[in-house]
């Protein structure tokens, strides 16, 4: 079975490419609906978050008010380290149980949906990575119009992570996402017929 890690920047379009793979048939690993479920209501993951970060980041109805911890940990590194380093291992074992039961059911792909492939170590777990770019103007333009931010706040968030470049130039594939959907679309099943992938 093969692995593949499909990451970018944040905002660069990937769950757009994950949306294609997915309709061509492949499995799609995806780490933030990971993050969703080990931190729905009841789990014991968001009783640690609120221990640590206060219950201002619960809504009325006991959910993760997941606007509020982001101003508050991409405000602050530490904070930033201490959410990662409670919310990273559980992800990670979750995906390793999910690539454990792909590989069992006889699947010739895998995709791993991971924003923060490098940054994990989770690109260890991977035989190739696949990075969605685009420019900074549009990635920056996109992500203030998703979640509704101002321009510096967006610059913060971007600039938590690894910088686009560095990705792209440990990717082995980069899909460039600047054009139509068509475009990109086009390159996904370009890359999937030359690197021979099946499902």
């Amino acid at each position: 079975m093969k692995v593949i890690g499909l990451t970018g920047g944040i905002a660069t379009g990937k769950s757009t490419v994950a949306s294609y793979l997915r309709e061509m048939g492949f499995l799609v690993i995806d780490a933030d609906q990971i993050a969703r479920e080990l931190t729905a209501p009841g789990q014991p993951l968001l009783q640690e978050l609120a221990a640590v970060f206060g219950p201002e980041i619960l809504l009325p109805d006991g959910s993760l008010d997941r606007k509020r911890l982001g101003q508050m940990v991409f405000r602050d590194r530490e904070l930033l380290r201490k959410l990662n380093a409670l919310t990273h291992p559980p992800i990670i074992r979750t995906v390793q149980e999910k690539v454990a039961a792909a590989r069992r059911e006889g699947r010739g792909t895998v995709f791993l949906d991971v924003p923060l492939l490098f940054e994990t170590g989770m690109d260890a777990m991977v035989d190739e990575v696949w990075v969605v770019a685009v420019d900074e103007e549009a990635q920056l333009a996109r992500l203030m119009q998703r979640e509704g931010l101002e321009r510096e706040e967006a610059r913060r968030r971007i600039a938590a992570q690894m910088p686009l470049q560095e990705k792209i130039r440990r990717a082995h594939a980069v899909i460039d996402n600047n054009g139509t959907p068509a475009e990109t679309r086009r390159q996904v099943k370009e890359l999937v017929r030359k690197k021979g992938l099946v499902v």
